[in-house]
């Protein structure tokens, strides 16, 4: 028998979940919000036009489109489910019950909603509501309808559309255990829904940094996602047991295993990667006191200044931890006590890392390790121009100390950095300086057990 198209109701075929026929959903989320959700629905479609009323939750019609490259959407109309105005209005001229606060019932006509009027059987007016509306289901819209034109060129056996919508955001986590110079890894990703629902759904998360440049329309009120009731789990399911990632243009596309059961306000977290043992480095860090721009000035005072504690996460090339790109999210660093306990002891958010770029954060500040600077001379003085018509040039010199006390039982390596941007030296130095760029030296400063160490060193600056 053929089937026609205009006017079909998917309804019913959407319930035949175990059906080889039943609808499939394939869901993209985005750290944003957006969704890209497409359906592969069992609606055969003539050659021609096609007129179908379907059940699409969240539907913002002016993203819909077809795949099927043979296929055109024409026109799209959304509407939601109702609301107490929209079945008033939808009842002008009916005469409803209305439920009063005293729990009797009450006959009147809907005359009016904006403003309200009602008409009672003696002919009175009300301007105000006489109770609780009870409403016939001819003028409710328990679930989402799109009622939708495409043309196709050609027959086809099933409807596939895809379309953009809102209300489901993800997030990256990774767990860091450290045991020495190496650690554990293991990261996760965490899908919360705040409307949308979806039974045994594909899902795909997106990473990378894209434009949003169109505002989204309001957000509709949550309803099942998939239609009036929910389909049974027994769909479909994957045999696929990791995540597998792809590069798709400039962002990079993470098929989670299986198929996932999505509820508003239920968290469903799943495994990037296989736990994963790698290298760990440790670095002390004591930032710069220069100005990045603008003029050094003079301050005697000593300054107490922060100890940063970095860690740099090694990323092997051909280990499964190595070669994935590592969307950007939060580290969370743990690591053992004397009773084996695990404590966490930093945490950090991480910038999108390329396949086998070492994964490095600052979990937070030393607490046993302090560093004091003061500046310990200034001076300031003006060069003459180097020739004619050009103006003269000034110089300032300024000298530091820097003292480094360690309380921990064992010997620490700390670094003191300075980086400006213009034309500057270290020209004197306690420690012979390491340049890390064309705006950065490093000191690597020793310091003993339960002792202190000192840097001295000179910057000179010219405009």
């Amino acid at each position: 028998m053929k089937l026609s198209a205009i006017g079909y109701q998917l309804s019913a075929v959407l319930m035949l979940a175990g059906s080889p026929l039943a609808a499939q959903t394939s869901l993209s989320i985005y750290r944003d919000g957006r969704v890209v959700v497409r359906r592969m629905l069992p609606q055969a479609l003539q050659q021609g036009r096609n007129n179908l009323t379907l059940r699409l939750e969240a539907l913002d019609p002016a993203t819909l489109f077809s795949p099927d490259t043979v296929v055109a959407v024409m026109s799209a109309t959304a509407r939601y489910p109702s609301k107490s105005a929209d079945a008033l209005a939808s009842a002008v001229g009916e005469t409803l019950s209305f439920v009063s606060a005293k729990g009797d019932t009450i006959r009147a006509t809907v005359v009016g909603v904006d403003p309200p009027q009602f008409k009672l059987p003696d002919g009175r007016l009300l301007l105000g509501s006489p109770g609780t509306p009870l409403f016939p289901a001819s003028v409710v819209r328990t679930a989402p309808e799109a009622q939708i034109v495409l043309d196709a060129s050609r027959a086809r056996l099933r409807t596939e559309l895809a379309y953009v919508a809102q209300g489901v955001t993800w997030e990256a986590l990774y767990q860091v255990i450290l045991a020495g110079a190496r650690c554990q890894v293991s990261g996760t990703a965490t899908i919360t829904s705040q409307e949308l629902r979806a039974d045994s759904a594909e899902v795909q998360l997106v990473a990378g940094a894209i434009r949003r440049t169109r505002v989204a329309r309001p957000r509709p009120q949550p309803n099942a996602f998939m239609d009036g009731a929910r389909m049974p789990l027994r769909a479909a399911t994957s045999m696929a047991t990791e995540t597998v990632e792809e590069a798709v243009g400039e962002t990079h596309v993470y098929q989670l295993p299986g198929r996932m059961s999505i509820e508003p306000n239920v968290p469903i977290t799943t495994a990037l990667f296989p736990r994963s043992t790698t290298p760990v480095a440790q670095d002390l860090i004591v930032p710069g006191v220069l100005p990045w721009r603008g003029w050094i000035g003079e301050a005697s005072e000593p300054n107490r200044v922060p100890v940063q504690v970095w860690y740099t996460i090694k990323r092997a090339p051909k280990t499964a931890f190595g070669d994935r790109p590592l969307p950007a999210g939060t580290v969370q660093l743990y690591q053992a006590d004397s009773s084996g306990r695990v404590q966490l002891i930093g945490e950090a958010t991480n910038d999108h890392t390329a396949p086998r770029e070492d994964l490095r954060v600052q979990s937070g500040e030393a607490f046993d390790v302090t560093a004091d600077r003061v500046q310990t001379d200034f001076n300031q003085e003006q060069l003459p121009a180097p020739r004619r018509g050009v103006p003269g040039r000034q110089r300032v010199t300024a000298a530091y100390r820097v003292t480094v006390t360690n309380a921990k039982s064992e010997p620490v390596t700390v670094e003191v950095r300075e980086s400006r941007y213009g034309n500057w030296k270290i020209v004197e130095s306690s420690i012979p300086p390491e340049k890390l760029s064309s705006t950065e030296m490093r000191f690597r400063v020793p310091v003993p057990a339960s002792g202190s160490a000192t840097l001295t060193y000179t910057v000179q600056i010219e405009s």
